[in-house]
């Protein structure tokens, strides 16, 4: 197994920066590395812009129906973010799509 320290983006420390840890077999070709890699970085974005479609339209305080969609978003923010790099905790596109999956259900179930 072979960690890869991912970082990428943004200029100078810009906030747009994505950092993350990816592990691969020692195996692993550069193409299916950067396939992966690819995936990872797109779901992230996909995640970002996600939490900035909906989070201004969410009330913080009062209506527990959308308490699950708040909590959904929290946990990919959280999964996604660079915090994981303190963490020392790699990313996986399959986990990055299950959160994403869990923010669209949580908006169809409470917003339809």
């Amino acid at each position: 197994m072979v960690r890869i320290q991912v970082k990428h983006g943004g200029v100078h420390g810009d906030d747009d920066e994505k950092e993350f840890p990816y592990d691969c077999q020692s195996t692993a070709t550069i193409e299916e590395i950067s396939i992966d890699v690819t995936e990872i970085s797109n779901l992230q974005s996909k995640i970002q812009g996600l939490a900035l479609l909906l989070e201004p339209c969410l009330p913080i305080h009062g209506d527990p129906k959308v308490l699950p969609l708040i909590k959904a978003l929290s946990e990919a923010k959280s999964y996604a973010s660079k915090d994981q790099v303190s963490r020392n905790r790699p990313l996986s596109n399959y986990v990055l799509r299950d959160h994403i999956q869990s923010i669209e259900r949580e908006f169809r179930v409470n917003f339809r």
